[in-house]
């Protein structure tokens, strides 16, 4: 049974909360106004040194003044839509779904598994800081109804540009080879299959030859129009931009029993499912979605709860939503979202959660279902909460338990089964040893973990500073990938460890490579699918893309799922 758009039962429910939101939207817009018109973020302050501009502390004033005295008149208002909206939360659903219809399943679903029994499935997932201006700007942040319009251009253009092959003569071999440029999963095969990997294991994306001045490169100006090459000379990948004084980065060569991993400047082509979390305004969300939905026909936005929740469901009064998004090329069967009852602190304003979802991928060469689990979640921020996060890992590990078990159905094949998001520790901070030994890792694969308090030599990190977010090395998407390459400027933009409290910390250790914060994660697990598949890891990809639009660095995984071939020879 397909997902209702709605969240609400009943078309005449869905008026009254429209029409309460209508009367409170217009109060807190003016609260909003009052602190981003108090709070600029370190672009706008360098812009204002560079221009002399003496006349903002007239601005801050006046303004701040004329937008509480607006907030004032529509408080009266906001209140009476208050009674309205508040109590129809108790019959909302906690998501709004979009989906494309009417749609032809062949187009939606994966064909690879009914033909050839193979296929790839590309995950990404990125935390993108879309609350209200004036909070945004408190993470350097500012615009983001501007910052969400430039996201959702930027993703759309990456996940939707051409793969080709170019097949050339090479002088030191006897036939032809390839020339690594990414190609989409066909119908046939499903992935990747018979694509060799560059040396160094990480083959990094074209530049953006259209895109290579700086004016072309800022994010909070104009929407960028002109769309980039993206199937330039991948042999110029070290060479930096004209004007930048960058030097040819050398890669450091991937051992032989490395994953495969890469920087890319642009997101993967052809993602399956996308992931966001801290899509906290609803018409920051209203813009992703007109953005992504003619790539993805199935998309959840607006999920979690608002205003009082009943007792042991979620703590505090809600004045957020949990701020998760996801993006599907494959229709949603089932979804569910829980709802965090430990959230305390700041964190407790926002009804953060776990989605999980069942999505329908196709059929197998026998005609049974075959079906993914992908769930996403954003756990509590403040550091030197480990003990709290811990009881949320407990909770997702229960509640995915529980939704798969409720939804398993005799006819269907699970191909794969990955959980995503921004889990707010590391694998490196010795603050973050109890997180680091959760049990979820036994269950889940964490393809960048070496063991438990010690990631891979080839992870990055994922959280950048927020007071660099703007300057020279990181403001453009290929100069953030080079500087995420050289681990001397890494460390200048990567949030390092964090110490535990009275102890020193004493990082890297000798002979190590400095790797900092990673806070986003793609988790993958292999004891719930099908015991006919076998998943290999095809590709960690550390992405670029949104370089001054966001402080996290998103990440993608794409993984093949191969169907045991003794299971069509029954």
């Amino acid at each position: 049974m397909a997902l209702r758009a709605s969240p609400f039962p009943y078309k005449f429910v869905s008026g009254i909360h429209a029409i309460g939101w209508t009367l409170i939207v217009p109060c807190f817009w003016y609260l909003d106004r009052v602190i981003a018109v108090c709070k600029s973020t370190t672009k706008e302050r360098s812009e204002r040194q560079e221009q002399e501009c003496y006349l903002h502390p007239l601005k801050v004033f006046f303004g701040s003044i004329s937008f509480f005295l607006f907030f004032l008149l529509s408080a009266p208002l906001a209140f009476l839509g208050f009674l309205l909206w508040a109590p129809l939360q108790a019959c909302r659903r906690p998501f709004s779904y979009h989906r494309v219809g009417p749609t032809s399943a062949e187009k939606e679903t994966n064909r690879g598994f009914e033909q050839t029994g193979k296929a790839s499935f590309t995950f990404a997932s990125a935390n993108l800081c879309l609350l209200p201006d004036g909070l945004a700007r408190f993470n350097n942040l500012g615009h983001t109804q501007h910052r969400a319009h430039e996201i959702g251009q930027r993703i759309a253009e990456s996940v939707g540009r051409p793969h080709v092959i170019i097949t050339v003569e090479s002088p030191s071999s006897c036939g032809p080879s390839d020339s690594i440029i990414p190609r989409p999963c066909s119908d046939t095969d499903g992935g990747m299959e018979g694509q060799s990997q560059p040396p160094g294991g990480h083959y990094s994306e074209p530049t953006e030859s259209s895109v290579s001045s700086d004016d072309a490169e800022e994010p909070l100006t104009e929407p960028s129009s002109s769309k980039p090459n993206y199937n330039e000379n991948s042999n110029k990948q070290g060479q930096s931009d004209h004007g930048s004084p960058s030097v040819f980065l050398p890669k450091r060569p991937r051992l032989l029993d490395e994953e495969p991993w890469e920087v890319s400047s642009f997101f993967p082509a052809n993602i399956d499912i996308l992931c966001l979390q801290e899509v906290f305004d609803k018409r920051a969300a209203k813009k992703l979605t007109n953005k992504l939905k003619p790539l993805f026909g199935h998309i959840l936005y607006d999920v979690g709860v608002y205003a009082c929740q009943p007792p042991c469901r979620c703590s505090a009064f809600k004045f957020f939503n949990s701020g998760l998004f996801m993006a599907s090329r494959f229709p949603v069967l089932e979804a569910q979202y829980h709802c965090f009852p430990n959230s305390c602190g700041e964190d407790a304003l926002a009804a953060k959660g776990l989605l999980s979802t069942k999505v329908l991928i196709g059929q197998n060469q026998k005609k049974k279902k075959a079906v993914g689990y992908f769930n996403c979640t954003h756990l509590h921020a403040p550091e030197g909460d480990g003990k709290i996060r811990c009881e949320q890992l407990d909770m997702v590990t229960r509640w995915i338990r529980d939704f798969q078990t409720a939804h398993k159905q005799p006819d269907e094949e699970v191909v794969f089964d990955v959980l995503c998001g921004d889990f707010n520790f590391d694998n490196c901070s010795p603050d973050d040893v109890l997180e680091q030994n959760h049990s979820l890792f036994e269950d889940y694969r964490d393809p960048c973990r070496a063991e438990a308090g010690k990631e891979k030599p080839w992870v990055i990190g994922t959280l950048l500073e927020q007071p660099s977010l703007y300057e020279d090395d990181v403001n453009s998407p290929e100069k953030l990938r080079r500087t995420l390459e050289a681990e001397e400027l890494r460390k200048q933009y990567i949030s390092p460890p964090v110490a535990r409290e009275g102890v020193p910390l004493i990082y890297p250790e000798p002979g190590q490579p400095w790797i900092g914060r990673r806070i986003d994660y793609i988790l993958y697990r292999e004891i719930s699918i099908s015991k006919l598949c076998r998943t290999e890891l095809e590709e960690v990809t550390f992405i670029t893309q949104l370089a001054g639009l966001t402080d996290h660095i998103p990440v993608g995984l794409r993984l093949k799922v191969i169907m045991d071939s003794d299971y069509y020879d029954e």
